[in-house]
């Protein structure tokens, strides 16, 4: 069988883990939901655009900014350990998750930054709800750079431009057709997909990251054992 263009590659790598983790963040859902069922869909579909822009930025921020420093020796073989232990724990916390409505969560000083931004920007318009919603949970600028450094380090993204903008392109096209079917699915008749059934597909994304984690800690034990492969 023929191997996956690296662009491509990179391109579904992106669409991949922007579905994965747009599905558990609870505040922009949440909103995007309840404006849906109250207010129609254009309103709540400009707040998923905000919000996928946000997304956009600190994306291409982690690949632009951190991944490179990621990417030989040493740091490279640390960052995949790291990697590994960063998504199986974000796994556990998506699957025993009892609850939608909270942001990624790093520390209480973060939590303050994410406070004062929220307070500083004070949106009323629905993009920019959405835009500063993502932009004051710092937990998610910290995952797109463990994952950008990751997705480097296994040769998922080349480390040039093309590739690179390629990942963010399948990053924008999964969370922003996300935002848009969640939208759409919750203005059908003033229709409103329930904080339980967010939780089930949080629960399903926790599964699938730990599912990768396992493979991931699978393929470093095995290049621990064929060092020369």
């Amino acid at each position: 069988m023929e191997e996956i263009p690296p662009l491509l590659l990179a391109a579904l790598t992106g669409f991949v883990s922007g579905l994965l983790l747009c599905i558990p963040v609870g505040p922009v859902n949440l909103t995007i939901m309840n404006e849906a069922a109250q207010r129609g869909f254009k309103r709540a579909a400009m707040i998923g655009f905000g919000a996928t822009l946000m997304e956009v930025i600190y994306c291409l921020f982690a690949f632009t900014g951190f991944a490179s420093f990621f990417e030989k020796g040493l740091i490279k073989a640390a960052m995949e350990l790291c990697s590994f232990i960063f998504m199986l724990v974000l796994g556990i916390k998506f699957l025993m998750a009892k609850t939608v409505d909270a942001p990624l969560h790093i520390s209480e000083q973060a939590d303050a930054i994410e406070h004062r931004i929220e307070e500083k920007f004070h949106p009323r318009s629905a993009f920019m709800t959405g835009f500063v919603q993502v932009m004051a949970n710092l937990g998610v600028l910290a995952v797109w750079i463990v994952f950008a450094a990751n997705f480097i380090a296994r040769e998922w993204v080349p480390p040039d431009w093309p590739g690179k903008l390629s990942c963010v392109a399948g990053v924008a096209l999964s969370i922003g057709g996300w935002f848009t079917a969640l939208s759409w699915f919750c203005s059908l008749g003033q229709r409103k997909l329930s904080p339980r059934g967010l939780l089930r597909m949080q629960h399903v994304s926790g599964l699938i990251l730990l599912a990768i984690a396992i493979g991931h800690g699978v393929h470093i034990v095995w290049r621990m054992g064929h060092p020369k492969v």
